[in-house]
């Protein structure tokens, strides 16, 4: 049973592009377009896709509210997208996004992603991996930070530490003396309430300090 695809994009070039492009695989089926958000959800509940692609900028609500709106019926959304910023891809995705693709992607990635979302996997544009978890350890070493109240060279230290280092070899890698390191163990020593380094990387394991 073929696909069937609809595309969401307010410039009409984009959506015939998509249209000729779909037109012509012969295991997906064009059911329709639109060129906002409150069209598109009219559109999927009248049409019921397998699969839309959706620019996230569109009038009358655009792509995001519509993810929203529309997560929970059985339809898999692809955002495919001119903006490729982490903020962007992890709204999509909160919102129930299953793929994020950059606009310029080849042809034959939006159809392997189409293809893809449709037998359940979830897709992202490959330039988008490293950025997005970048962001992601970001946001793990400020929930530690915040949480622990040690600043992140004291977080490197307990990284360090649960990799076995010794602390001249701690000081070596972080450029830092001897005593700067046995500060900083201390410190962490002293805010998990725990008697010595081999105790404070079990702790900070069960907490999910380190991994």
């Amino acid at each position: 049973m073929a696909i069937r695809v609809m595309v969401a994009d307010d410039h009409p070039i984009v959506r015939e592009g998509l249209r000729s492009l779909i037109a012509r695989q012969p295991d997906l089926l064009w059911v329709g377009e639109a060129a906002d958000g409150r069209a598109l959800i009219d559109a999927v509940q009248q049409h019921a896709p397998d699969v839309v692609l959706l620019d996230l900028r569109m009038p009358n609500g655009g792509g995001l509210a519509a993810l929203r709106h529309g997560s929970a019926l059985p339809t898999r959304w692809i955002v495919l997208s001119s903006y490729a910023d982490t903020e962007q891809v992890l709204a999509a995705v909160e919102a129930g996004a299953h793929g994020y693709l950059v606009k310029g992607s080849d042809y034959r990635s939006i159809l392997d992603a189409i293809r893809a979302v449709a037998s359940g996997e979830r897709v992202l544009s490959p330039g988008l991996v490293g950025t997005l978890f970048d962001t992601l350890a970001r946001q793990a070493e400020a929930r530690i930070a915040r949480e622990s109240g040690l600043d992140s060279s004291a977080l490197h230290v307990l990284t360090a530490i649960a990799e076995g280092a010794t602390s001249v070899e701690i000081g070596e890698r972080l450029h830092m003396s001897e005593a700067t390191v046995k500060r900083h163990i201390q410190e962490i020593v002293d805010c998990l309430g725990v008697r010595n380094r081999t105790q404070a990387v079990a702790e900070a394991l069960r907490r999910g300090w380190i991994t």
